[in-house]
């Protein structure tokens, strides 16, 4: 059952979170939009204090230099009462075509199109549709079946791009999800969801999404019920300190899920790219399946195992209106599309579950 709105406890219906923002919140923008008290909310519920909050207001101070262009944006989006919205569906669905006019459409259309690129979706909102680079919907498709119930679960996810996923997670019936991605064009494509949604809320949405790295986390333990980490690890240096970092914010018998680039070449254990992977930079190291699993086991988890195997192709990854940048295509060798312009095998991808 859908989760849509969190609660916020008694002790921070006065907690301020202004002073996060310094000197730095843009004046222009509607200070709706930069209300981080649901958040502080949903962290408190698995156990972090609001004093993790305080890299806020730095991330902020160093913000993009279209951050304010992109706020804006987003305060340019109408507000329109509807009952409808659909978070379990293919597409992250907010409002009726029927709804909205076709001034207030074009306006949405806009206004989403002013926060290009969008990498993760897809999204209808108030029929406007979204098609973004990634078809997510496909690999939710994957990894749904094997999540521990949802029901009353307190999630994180790690690197959470535009927050897609948060609002999946939601619509299993997550209790809260808290998302965190350093990436502040992404942050403002949450927002730009989170507004139309507020005309179907009567309270913040259990969706959270805050433009913060795991490493501004405080480094006690968290409480978090399911924590995922989805396509982050091998930008990593140090593999192990990521997931040492994710199980200290798990409870005891709270499930990872890991998602990361594999090799699958049985003579190929671990890849190092060395250089550019597939275009990317900061392509670390990529492991085969059983060695994932196995880094996955000697961080301290226990009933580590791979439950999906499956290579990207164009259908997945691709470039679309919402994404007309560079895309999967571009990134494999014309003549050999098993092969990456760099020479390394395609793009495959695994997921790896597990329990603290």
């Amino acid at each position: 059952m859908e989760k849509s709105t969190i609660e916020i406890p008694e002790r921070l219906l006065s907690f301020d979170s202004k002073p996060w923002l310094n000197s730095s919140a843009p004046g222009s923008v509607g200070e709706e939009l930069l209300d981080f008290q649901p958040a502080v909310a949903a962290l408190c519920l698995a156990g972090i204090e609001p004093s993790a909050g305080q890299p806020l207001a730095g991330r902020l101070a160093a913000r993009h230099g279209e951050l304010n262009a992109w706020l804006a944006a987003v305060a340019g989006l109408p507000v329109i009462a509807t009952r409808h919205r659909d978070l379990a569906g293919r597409a992250v669905t907010v409002g009726d075509r029927a709804e909205a006019t076709g001034a207030e459409r074009e306006r949405i259309r806009r206004g989403l199109q002013a926060l290009h690129p969008w990498r993760k979706g897809p999204f209808d909102l108030f029929g406007v549709g979204v098609d973004a680079e990634w078809r997510s919907d496909l690999k939710w498709a994957r990894v749904a079946p094997h999540l521990a119930p949802l029901a009353g679960r307190r999630v994180l996810d790690v690197g959470c791009g535009n927050g897609y996923y948060g609002w999946r997670l939601c619509g299993a019936g997550a209790r809260v999800v808290i998302g965190i991605d350093p990436n502040q064009r992404s942050w403002a494509q949450y927002l730009a969801v989170r507004r139309l949604l507020s005309g179907a809320l009567q309270g913040p949405p259990a969706f959270q999404m805050l433009p913060l790295s795991l490493e501004d986390l405080p480094a006690g333990r968290a409480d978090f019920d399911t924590v995922l980490s989805m396509g982050v690890i091998y930008h990593r240096r140090d593999p192990a300190a990521h997931l040492g970092r994710l199980r200290a914010l798990l409870r005891p018998g709270g499930q990872l899920v890991l998602e990361c680039l594999v090799v699958t070449d049985r003579a190929t254990p671990l890849l190092l790219p060395g250089g550019r992977y597939a275009k990317m930079r900061n392509v670390w190291s990529i492991p085969s399946p059983a060695r994932l699993a196995r880094w996955v086991e000697d961080a301290g988890f226990r009933d580590a195992h791979v439950v999906d195997v499956t290579r990207t192709t164009v259908a997945e990854q691709r470039r679309t209106e919402w994404m007309r940048f560079e895309s999967l295509a571009d990134f494999l060798d014309p003549a050999d599309p098993s092969r990456t312009l760099e020479a390394h095998p395609a793009p495959v991808r695994a997921v790896c579950v597990a329990i603290a």
